[in-house]
């Protein structure tokens, strides 16, 4: 059985549940609440030097951190990761985008309007934020326009990791009316088999 640790309204946490939802495959959550300094006690450092989560540890103790790699090595060999050697390089560039374009937007305005209180410093980068969020989704907006799926044409893990902020993404201020074909992907994504939504 896996053990991952992770906070439940976090986004990359959040990418974990779903595909070992999706896969039917037994694990063990052990909540760790990154937002309040639980990730910098030595014990998790010892675990996790780099203090973040989410955190994967296999039975017999090797441990894999970042989001997106351990979805890679959680979907190999199943269809949610493509064999062929184009379409999971279309995968994987969808999954960089999400880390260096559309989280860094996305899921940052979200974190500073749910867990900064009103005047901290930070909400003076929204307006930037937003503007980045908008044009990362104006990017996936077209995509869809071409394809239904962002994992080689099919549902996969380009469109578990898309998923996890993007769904929330009013969290951040972005009012997702705005880009029609989101919308009716996240439903794709909420109708694919063993779908749970994020644990808050």
């Amino acid at each position: 059985m896996f053990t991952v640790y992770g906070m439940r309204s976090s986004g990359n946490c959040y990418k974990l549940q779903c595909l070992l939802d999706m896969l039917g495959k037994p694990y063990r959550w052990v909540d760790v609440d990154s937002a309040h300094g639980e990730t910098r006690t030595p014990e998790f450092l010892a675990l996790n030097p780099n203090g973040k989560v989410p955190l994967l540890v296999l039975d017999d103790g090797r441990r894999l951190s970042e989001s997106n790699a351990i979805l890679c090595y959680l979907a190999e060999d199943t269809p949610y990761l493509p064999a062929d050697p184009w379409k999971r390089a279309i995968t994987l560039q969808w999954m960089f985008f999400e880390q260096y374009t559309h989280e860094p937007a996305v899921a940052v305005a979200r974190f500073i309007r749910l867990w900064l209180p009103e005047g901290h410093a930070r909400h003076a980068e929204m307006p930037q934020l937003l503007d980045k969020g908008g044009k990362a989704l104006d990017v996936m907006e077209d995509a869809l326009a071409r394809e239904a799926f962002f994992s080689g044409g099919a549902f996969g893990v380009a469109d578990i990791a898309l998923f996890a902020y993007t769904h929330c993404a009013p969290d951040g201020g972005f009012d997702l009316s705005r880009w029609p074909r989101i919308v009716a992907w996240l439903e794709r994504v909420r109708a694919q088999p063993g779908f749970r939504p994020m644990h808050t």
